[in-house]
């Protein structure tokens, strides 16, 4: 097979979201990240559940399940133990992946089944007309929180983390750069990548991440974080990040003032449990991290499913899902 571009992996269908929704630009990442690793369509499954990031499916050309509400990540994990050849995708969204899926999506990250799972949160329901979602800011106005949200919201890595998820990243929609580099890496990862990425919504929760993303400040209110490398950002490339011994939370220094050096700054360590914890909790005024936040070698549910394949009366079931279903003759 000659090598494919990522035009190759889009569909003949109408790509419909709103004018202006992030969801393009992620989907084009996601087909940059397809053609540049050499992915087989035929070898390759996107399942998402429902909401605007679950129409993702129908523009990739690969197999696809589009599912019902929150349902995808067990889906996916069916799909997976059928066939461990194949190579699985979960989209989902704040609302879907976090409210009615987070029973879900909590068992795939600890179980650490060989999925990759994309969080497109834009803290809004936007298919059902902009009510608040778990993600959402207290005061956030909707027509389901018409005096403002006080609900407390869920941070997605903390989430992910809590589960005992062994790869945690977190990108932007437009990054056209970093993005498809990042989904590479979830792609390289044995067991469950989790990247939630921040995705505006242009009609309901517009420049929600405007805090965060707007090219005239993200220098100072991004670090972008790699292993081994010491957390530093500005535009300036003189912030940095360190532990206050007295709250044990991080702060932001300067170096060069008030005696702080470089060796004053923490080095990111993305097996450390406690530093992506920190860096997952910080809020304005510190940068938020973006990149691998977290990632570890865990064993894999799939792979140990099949080293201790059942016997008996459930063999011949699984022995079914493995060789009799249309995606394994498909790559067979």
């Amino acid at each position: 097979m000659s090598e494919l571009s990522f035009k190759d992996f889009a569909t003949d269908q109408e790509v419909r979201w709103c004018p202006g929704c992030g969801d393009y630009s992620i989907l084009k990442a996601v087909q940059r990240t397809l053609a540049a690793g050499g992915a087989k369509p035929e070898n390759t499954v996107f399942v998402s559940g429902i909401g605007c990031s679950s129409r993702l499916p129908y523009y990739v050309e690969t197999y696809g399940f589009h599912t019902i509400h929150g349902r995808a990540p067990a889906v996916a994990t069916g799909v997976k133990l059928a066939n461990p050849q194949l190579d699985v995708w979960v989209v989902t969204g704040d609302g879907d992946g976090l409210s009615i899926g987070g029973n879900h999506l909590l068992h795939a990250l600890r179980r650490n089944i060989d999925l990759n799972i994309l969080l497109f949160n834009n803290e809004i329901y936007g298919l059902t007309k902009g009510q608040y979602s778990p993600t959402s800011r207290p005061g956030t106005t909707s027509p389901s929180s018409p005096g403002g949200s006080f609900d407390t919201p869920i941070e997605p890595g903390l989430f992910a983390l809590g589960a005992g998820a062994s790869f945690i990243a977190r990108a932007v929609d437009i990054d056209q750069k970093g993005l498809p580099l990042l989904l590479a890496q979830a792609n390289d990862h044995s067991g469950t990548a989790f990247v939630e990425i921040l995705q505006n919504c242009i009609v309901y929760n517009k420049d929600v991440f405007d805090d965060v993303v707007s090219k005239k400040t993200a220098a100072d209110t991004q670090i972008h974080v790699q292993n081994g490398e010491p957390l530093i950002y500005g535009k300036e490339r003189n912030k940095g990040l360190r532990l206050n011994a007295a709250t044990l939370a991080l702060e932001s220094v300067e170096i060069g003032a008030d005696d702080v050096t470089e060796a004053d700054v923490l080095v990111h360590d993305e097996t450390n449990t406690t530093l992506a914890q920190l860096l997952l909790s910080m809020e304005a005024p510190l940068p938020a991290a973006m990149g691998v936040i977290h990632r570890v070698q865990k064993p894999v549910f799939n792979t140990s499913f099949w080293q201790n394949k059942p016997t008996g009366r459930r063999a011949k079931v699984v022995d079914l899902l493995r060789h009799g279903n249309m995606l394994d003759r498909r790559v067979g």
